[in-house]
């Protein structure tokens, strides 16, 4: 007979991935739901002999995670697989943007980096503001600010695009660049990010790009609070420039619109 095989779910690490971890749905409703809850995760590598305790708030790890990070010298790109060992022990295996599993000096956990000819140099200093809206579902097409031509991660020989939501789940759409209007745009997939995620017409999202401008290049919704909320107020303010009142009505709409849509980079804003 064969052995059963140990459950295991793999998280790639995107902007703001110190912070907390979310458990995939799926895994959670299968394998730690129902699970004692102040009862922290124990997490080993093969990096050292230590066990770091992480804790579980709902689906995500919070508490002890950094640490553990920061042990591994994890960073955006990377990507972790969670192999479940039985009684909340987990062995994580650190892979690099490369795909292959991050060689450490044993004992003193030292990441072994790759030649600097082979590692691909990501860029993840672009973020953006992108709106639902009837048209652009309808027509399965959304355009990326003229800005995003500066990217680094973007390039207009990229016919493909990842758009990944704050789970970790990704879709595939494609991507293209109009001459007409000098900027690049998603379709092809748009609309079907768009309803898995239940969207409706003026919800917000804010994406970072990910990518070395030569692979596929990901859009991932923007886990940092922080550069949201600046993105978002900007937004906002375009509407009319005049009114000095405007951020405090920005921050009331935003209030109300945070507990409409799990989905909005949106957190409560206070004078």
């Amino acid at each position: 007979m064969e052995t059963p095989r140990e459950p295991h779910f793999f998280k790639p690490l995107l902007p703001g991935f110190q912070s907390g971890v979310a458990i995939p749905l799926d895994f959670y409703s299968k394998h730690i739901q129902g699970a004692e809850i102040n009862k922290p995760w124990k997490l080993r590598s093969d990096a050292s002999d230590q066990i770091w305790e992480v804790i579980r708030e709902g689906r995500t790890l919070t508490k002890g995670w950094k640490e553990f990070t920061e042990a591994h010298d994890l960073r955006i790109g990377d990507i972790v697989i969670f192999k479940h060992e039985g009684d909340m022990v987990f062995h994580v295996t650190p892979f690099g943007p490369s795909c292959c599993d991050i060689q450490y000096t044993h004992p003193h956990i030292v990441k072994e980096e790759a030649d600097a000819d082979d590692a691909p140099t990501f860029s993840y200093d672009y973020c953006f503001l992108a709106e639902v809206t009837a048209t652009n579902q309808k027509d399965d097409k959304m355009f990326l600010p003229v800005e995003a031509m500066r990217c680094g991660a973007l390039n207009q020989q990229c016919k493909e695009v990842k758009l990944v939501n704050k789970e970790g789940k990704s879709w595939t759409a494609r991507f293209g660049f109009s001459e007409s209007d000098g900027a690049y745009y998603i379709s092809r997939g748009w609309r079907k990010f768009c309803r898995d995620n239940r969207c409706t017409n003026g919800d917000l999202f804010v994406f970072n790009v990910v990518g070395d401008g030569t692979t596929t290049p990901l859009l991932c919704v923007c886990p940092e609070r922080k550069e949201c909320t600046e993105l978002l107020i900007k937004h906002f303010s375009r509407i009319d420039g005049k009114s000095s009142h405007l951020t405090c009505l920005c921050c009331l709409y935003l209030q109300c619109y945070y507990f409409a849509s799990a989905l909005t980079c949106v957190l409560f804003f206070y004078r």
